[in-house]
């Protein structure tokens, strides 16, 4: 009987530890060809790795959630989620969009507007909670091999997606969000062959991996600890 006993105080303590055990972290990306990860593998994307960097420091996170497309603008993306089929709240709602509002000429007046309304939907997606909120800058593809070939004025493009990263900073830290800059190593790395993908354009899992970087530690101070 004793040892029946034992195995059943065993079972229960492990019932017990199941039970109190924390689900995985659900993560939700929104976004265009630098979310989706256009031309880089599934598990290269930067989502993807962050849900990987995540587990290996201990928080552990089902795959992403990912709302993204190559080409999309702000207003397409606000478009797409509505009809998205998502189950918030999520534990971290990521935000990059942007480039394609430049590349295409739109008004930093639009961006503003739709951002906006963009983070106001990643703010719910979030449970209304803007530490589960992180916006990532804008890269600056004006330094890639692409836009020398096409002849691209990249002082313009820079100049430009300075103004849309300076509206998003402003609207992050007025929805108290997190506000991660990606534009300084594009602008530093983002012209080395590895750091791209055979396009010339899109970044590859290298670069994501800076990303990915520099991303982790905001991550870890909302979803570990107890603090989801």
């Amino acid at each position: 009987m004793p040892l029946i006993r034992k195995i059943l105080a065993a079972l229960l303590l492990m019932l017990a530890t199941d039970a109190g055990a924390a689900a995985p972290a659900r993560l939700l990306a929104l976004g265009d060809s630098y979310t989706i990860g256009e031309g880089v593998p599934e598990a290269e994307r930067w989502p993807a790795q962050l849900a990987a960097r995540l587990a290996r420091e201990g928080v552990a996170s089902a795959p992403p959630t990912i709302v993204a497309r190559t080409g999309w603008t702000t207003d397409e993306l606000l478009a797409a989620i509505g009809q998205a089929d998502l189950a918030p709240p999520y534990d971290l709602v990521t935000l990059l969009i942007g480039v394609n509002n430049q590349y295409r000429g739109y008004s930093p007046d639009q961006y503003r507007r739709e951002f906006d309304a963009l983070l106001e939907r990643a703010l719910g997606y979030a449970g209304g909670s803007a530490a589960r909120v992180v916006v990532l800058s804008i890269p600056d593809w004006g330094v890639t091999p692409f836009a020398r070939g096409t002849g691209r004025d990249a002082g313009r493009i820079a100049t430009e997606l300075d103004g849309y990263d300076a509206i998003a900073r402003q609207l992050a830290r007025a929805h108290g969000v997190a506000y991660i800059d990606v534009t300084a190593v594009s602008r530093t790395r983002g012209a080395e062959p590895d750091m791209l993908t055979a396009d010339g354009l899109h970044p590859s899992g290298r670069m994501y991996r800076l990303w990915t970087e520099a991303v982790l530690p905001v991550a870890l101070e909302r979803l570990r600890d107890g603090a989801r």
